[in-house]
């Protein structure tokens, strides 16, 4: 299956999911990504995680958490020519619509500094580690300049196949978790 195809097929299948199953399976996502965050080898204090939008995992009960806690959180919003901003995210109802349905933080503080974690959003995972995002490149582009944090994908079980095709500019993450388990 291309790339193409496969997006097409995991978008229909996120998109008929069960709102209950999307909770739970979301809840178990986020708990498996605070372990990881408050009992890493390495202190995690700055954190890029992306904003859901539509089907996907629902990371927003978290991403309070973390800011209660005093993490640095930076958000992405996207702009042209697969590039993507970094604002730092200080409260969940200060936000605003950006593109293809996205939101990002209204205060446009932009973070410049290094990130200890980053969670990665896609719509297919390998046992390889590998991503399938949604076609334009943003993360790959981004991952690729900040090779010293630690990327973890997080998806629904149905995105986890066995391999995915792979292109020269994708970059492969350190860690999967999905409700069912952490591949490392």
């Amino acid at each position: 299956m291309t790339k193409a195809e496969l997006r097409k097929s995991i978008l229909k299948e996120r998109n008929s999911m069960d709102p209950v199953q999307l909770e739970n399976w979301s809840q178990s996502i986020c708990q498996q990504l605070e372990e990881l965050i408050n009992h890493s080898v390495k202190p995690v204090k700055t954190i890029h995680a992306f904003l859901p939008m539509d089907r996907e995992i629902n990371i927003v009960p978290l991403l309070q958490k973390l800011l209660d806690q005093g993490k640095t959180l930076v958000t992405p919003k996207t702009l042209k020519k697969r590039q993507l901003e970094h604002l730092i995210l200080e409260d969940l109802n200060d936000l605003e619509d950006g593109v293809f349905g996205t939101q990002h933080p209204a205060s446009g503080r932009i973070f410049t500094g290094n990130y200890d974690l980053i969670i990665v959003p896609g719509l297919a995972f390998d046992k390889r580690k590998n991503r399938i995002g949604y076609g334009a490149g943003y993360y790959d582009t981004f991952m690729q300049d900040h090779p010293k944090a630690f990327k973890v994908g997080i998806g629904f079980p149905f995105q986890f196949l066995n391999e995915i095709p792979v292109e020269a500019h994708d970059v492969r993450l350190d860690l999967i978790i999905t409700p069912d388990f952490l591949s490392s």
